[in-house]
């Protein structure tokens, strides 16, 4: 009997997911709901959605409420989805039904053209065919290229509204008593925003504490700033 998996996936604890197993479960009552809180746009570190591809089987569907669940970087979130469909896995984008993988398979279906006797008819039809696939599979990439933007377009606005803030002598993030803000505490959070898995990265506090070679209390210092504007 095929499974349908509703996953679920938020970026920080500050968030929930409620709102995405709700969405799921309304439209898949029988979903068996996978939960993970995991920040990053790469595969590699989310265990709860590894384990799903681990166990799924050919004719199984998995849910997600946006295509930016799945993946948020373009290369990998395309060539998965290429490999999930080739595999016979069912894939189901509440926001984004027109990728729907039984919303491809019909778009493919269409272009199976009749041949004829004529080679030079059949050349332009074999064109037509594989023109018609190119565009069905642009639709799936513009997909996730978009789920990326956005992710770079938060990125970006964060790191402007953390210089816009020194510029203006304010604080970044609250904490008791008279905070210093230099070029080295700066430069301190872009990292911890880059390599911790809590921001857009995908080390632990001891790893990402380690590479950028801060104290312990430095680094949860100034992660707890990070969070207050993040």
């Amino acid at each position: 009997m095929s499974k349908i998996y509703g996953y679920c996936r938020i970026s920080t604890k500050k968030q929930s997911l409620e709102r995405q197993e709700r969405n799921i479960l309304k439209a898949f009552d029988n979903a068996i709901i996978v939960k993970e809180v995991y920040t990053g746009t790469k595969l590699e570190g989310r265990t709860e959605f590894n384990k799903i591809l681990n166990n799924i089987k050919t004719g199984d569907t998995i849910v997600f409420d946006s295509v930016s669940r799945m993946s948020r970087d373009a290369e990998e979130g395309f060539t998965m989805y290429q490999e999930l469909f080739n595999k016979g896995i069912n894939l189901v984008f509440l926001k984004e039904r027109y990728i729907n993988t039984d919303t491809y398979k019909k778009q493919l279906d269409n272009v199976n053209l009749p041949s004829t006797d004529n080679k030079i008819v059949n050349a332009v039809l074999e064109g037509v065919k594989n023109a018609l696939i190119e565009l069905a599979k642009e639709q799936i990439q513009i997909a996730f290229e978009q789920a990326e933007k956005e992710v770079k377009d938060l990125q970006q606005r964060t790191k402007e509204g953390i210089e816009t803030a020194r510029l203006n002598g304010k604080q970044i993030g609250g904490v008791v008593g008279k905070k210093l803000t230099t070029k080295k505490s700066i430069e301190a959070k872009k990292q911890i925003i880059k390599y911790s898995k809590e921001f857009e990265g995908n080390l632990s506090d001891g790893e990402a504490m380690k590479l950028i070679g801060l104290s312990r209390n430095t680094y949860y210092k100034y992660k707890r700033e990070l969070k207050e504007v993040y």
